[in-house]
């Protein structure tokens, strides 16, 4: 007698767990699929603009990241190479320097080693397409130059 009920117990757990699973991911791809929506619209969910949503792989914000490496946030101006080179090379630099005074082994915190890095590459996520850009017209303005191998 006992196994029975242990039967209906278990048997009405597991479709009570299997609906609330169900539920949930009804409404995590509800969630997604519009905030893909308004992304598309260009209207950001929350009401930021562009450099302000955070990126979906470090989750991180490019402000974020601009005040934890106490840089200036790079431009959204196209045509920029320069000013987006520069700031590249400050990002770096304050990156190194941030990234070897909190080394665990010198007594620095792992965690705030990590939001270093991870802030480094939310920068370079919104610089690379505009370095990406300044390389090709330089390449362009430079004209086309096959290279040429010689055989023996």
């Amino acid at each position: 007698m006992a196994y029975r009920i242990i039967t209906q117990v278990v048997l009405v757990g597991s479709r009570v767990l299997g609906r609330a699973f169900a539920e949930a991911y009804k409404q995590a791809s509800a969630s997604s699929s519009y905030q893909r929506a308004q992304a598309k619209a260009g209207n950001p969910v929350g009401g930021g603009t562009a450099s302000g949503r955070a990126n979906l792989s470090s989750g991180m914000t490019l402000d974020e990241a601009c005040k934890i490496l106490n840089v200036k946030p790079p431009h959204q101006n196209g045509g920029q190479a320069a000013a987006a080179a520069a700031n590249m090379e400050e990002v770096m630099d304050r990156f190194k320097r941030l990234f070897d005074t909190n080394d665990p082994k010198k007594g620095g915190s792992f965690y705030l080693q990590s939001k270093i890095l991870r802030a480094r590459e939310r920068i370079e996520a919104e610089l690379r397409p505009h370095m990406e850009k300044a390389a090709q017209e330089a390449e362009v303005n430079a004209g086309w130059s096959p290279k040429l191998y010689k055989d023996r």
